[in-house]
């Protein structure tokens, strides 16, 4: 994905009201845009092949069908999102895949939390190498609590950081190599962690010929 471009957000909810209150809290939360609100569970395969969403806000109770039913047809990203609490339609959802589950009502800040967290994890899944298991941990946990539930960096990964915002431009590999004192293959695993995580993002600087050279910035 573009890190220009939004995630979409397709909002599903029988209640016209409470869809357009949803779609405004995503609408709210930066690199986050809602399509336009589905009713009725008939159109929403129709509304996902025509809007591409990345990811769905799904209630449990629509007319003429079930959310629950839904997250086992369709192949997108989904938080159930109902005011269902009942112990079989919490398994259920989650069983069949959604990424999260949040009781209405809720503040819009746990939403919103949720959202960045979604963020965070499609960022560490669409990185350039293959994951070990500490980056698919991270990229759970970014999904389970949203963003404060990001583990702390570790002693060499906060060396890191500091000497990538120490340079006061784009930083090299081999800048932070001299700051932090560890081998190039030891810097360049931590650096594509950290833009895995989101911590930091990688720009690639093209000269006349070769390969073009990585440098890295402090993500804001």
């Amino acid at each position: 994905m573009n890190p220009n471009t939004d995630y979409k957000v397709l909002v599903i909810d029988d209640d016209f009201r409470v869809a357009a209150l949803h779609a405004g809290y995503v609408d709210e939360v930066p690199g986050f845009t809602a399509l336009a609100p589905v009713h009725d569970a008939r159109m929403v395969p129709r509304a996902v092949a025509e809007g591409r969403p990345d990811l769905l806000l799904l209630d449990v109770y629509l007319p003429q069908g079930s959310g629950l039913d839904l997250l086992v047809t369709l192949d997108v990203d989904a938080f159930v999102v109902s005011a269902a609490t009942e112990v079989d339609a919490v398994r259920t959802a989650i069983r069949r895949g959604a990424l999260g589950y949040l009781i209405k009502p809720f503040d819009p800040k746990a939403l919103a939390s949720r959202l960045r967290g979604y963020a965070r994890y499609r960022r560490q899944l669409e990185g350039p190498a293959g994951l070990d298991q500490q980056g698919i941990d991270r990229a759970q946990r970014a999904l389970l609590a949203g963003e404060e539930a990001v583990a702390a960096p570790t002693p060499t990964e906060q060396a890191v950081l500091a000497a990538v915002a120490a340079a006061g431009e784009p930083a090299t590999v081999m800048q932070v190599v001299t700051a932090v004192g560890i081998s190039r293959a030891t810097a360049q695993r931590y650096l594509a962690n950290l833009v895995q995580a989101g911590s930091l993002r990688l720009e690639l600087a093209y000269g006349s010929r070769g390969r073009p050279e990585h440098r890295y910035l402090v993500q804001k």
